[in-house]
């Protein structure tokens, strides 16, 4: 603990201690969702802010409850429901793409992360909520790529192949086993585009120095392959 300011952690709740946790809430929130609005997230700079500044001000309420209006009750008890509420939120940032992508789980984690870092806040936890805020980001922007390194290099991969017609499939299928590739999977989806294009995801074992950008080149080369997408 930070001994200097001790001051701001005292039994009563002043107007410098509330306002020093929301504000603080306010900019760990904000320095977390100024990443995700980059990226062009669903839940971004503001939700962020919203979610750290709500949980923290969960916190000061339990507190004002019992130091301020003397009242019995479990101090924890709402930080805890907010603990467990914001998977509501959390929830509906995820999606299931068609392709069977799921996206939003990074924004859904943020966002919880955010809501314990407001409790921090609010409880004058002030170590605890920088630190956290730092670390949050570090896993948000360095963590990513590394994360994209060892996906880009990954030897198993999905791929989303469309193609015009249905005999088409084989000779696909032909090309990538003479390659060396091994199919781990294949599965035949609706679908997605207008011109209503047949389409398969392959799960794919490639060798050691074999790439995903060289097997993506050569489907795409196949006569009758529309578009190749890596999942």
């Amino acid at each position: 603990m930070l001994e200097f300011l001790n001051f701001l952690r005292g039994e009563s709740l002043d107007v410098l201690t509330i306002t020093v946790r929301l504000l603080l809430s306010v900019v760990c929130g904000g320095v977390i969702g100024l990443e995700r609005e980059r990226k062009r997230r669903p839940a971004g700079f503001r939700t962020h802010i919203l979610i750290c500044l709500g949980a923290a001000m969960t916190t000061l309420t339990s507190q004002y409850i019992v130091l301020e209006l003397g009242l019995y009750t479990d101090l924890a008890r709402l930080g805890a429901q907010v603990i467990a509420g914001i998977g509501f939120i959390g929830a509906g940032t995820i999606i299931v793409t068609k392709r069977r992508q799921v996206k939003g789980l990074t924004t859904a984690a943020g966002l919880w992360a955010a809501a314990i870092v407001g409790l921090c806040c609010g409880a004058g936890f002030y170590e605890g909520a920088v630190f956290a805020t730092v670390l949050i980001l570090l896993a948000e922007l360095v963590f990513a790529k590394l994360e994209y390194f060892i996906v880009s290099n990954a030897k198993s991969f999905n791929l989303y192949v469309e193609y015009g017609e249905s005999s088409r499939l084989a000779n696909i299928v032909d090309t990538i086993k003479k390659e060396g590739v091994y199919i781990l999977d294949l599965e035949i989806t609706k679908s997605l585009s207008e011109n209503k294009n047949l389409c398969a995801v392959f799960s794919l074992q490639i060798p050691r120095k074999t790439t995903h950008q060289s097997i993506m080149t050569m489907i795409a080369k196949i006569e009758g392959v529309v578009s190749v997408e890596e999942l």
